[in-house]
């Protein structure tokens, strides 16, 4: 389940360092969505702290039984308009890769790779899950939908 050739990666150059948990120098965007996410944190006012893959979670694999690190996309920490602040993890995805794969007609390959990969997302993410409630944090997914991405 890659995302294709047409993924953009790069270097994000930071505006407000003092933000950034981790190394301000190397933060590496995987695709456009993680871009748009890691400018809103930057230039949010709201969001007091943020980090892209500097957390690791281990979590274990249903393809070997083996533990394995996770690392999500994404902690923030948010003041809300309340007063209140929240520490998050969010995992960007497109929304087709956070539902199971529908079975085709064909077994093929592809599909069987889709399978897979389902099932080690599932694993990550209830480990997420569990790590978060842990800790009083909440791990969320964000698709195009709620990065506000048309998708055509």
């Amino acid at each position: 389940m890659g995302y294709g050739k047409e993924t953009l990666k790069g270097l994000y150059k930071i505006q407000n360092p003092q933000k950034y948990i981790g190394n301000p120098n190397n933060i590496i965007y995987r695709s456009s969505w993680e871009l748009k996410f890691m400018k809103w944190c930057d230039n949010n006012s709201n969001i007091l702290e943020w980090g892209s893959e500097e957390l690791p979670i281990p979590y274990i694999s249903p393809l070997d039984n083996r533990v394995h690190r996770y690392f999500v996309d994404f902690y923030i920490k948010v003041q809300e308009k309340s007063g209140v602040v929240k520490k998050y993890l969010v995992e960007v995805k497109p929304q087709k890769f956070t539902q199971e794969p529908k079975i085709p007609a064909r077994k093929t390959k592809k599909f069987l790779q889709e399978v897979m990969q389902w099932g080690v997302n599932q694993a990550k993410w209830k480990f997420a899950t569990e790590f978060c409630e842990d800790r009083g944090w909440k791990f969320i997914i964000l698709t195009e939908k709620e990065l506000g991405i048309n998708n055509k």
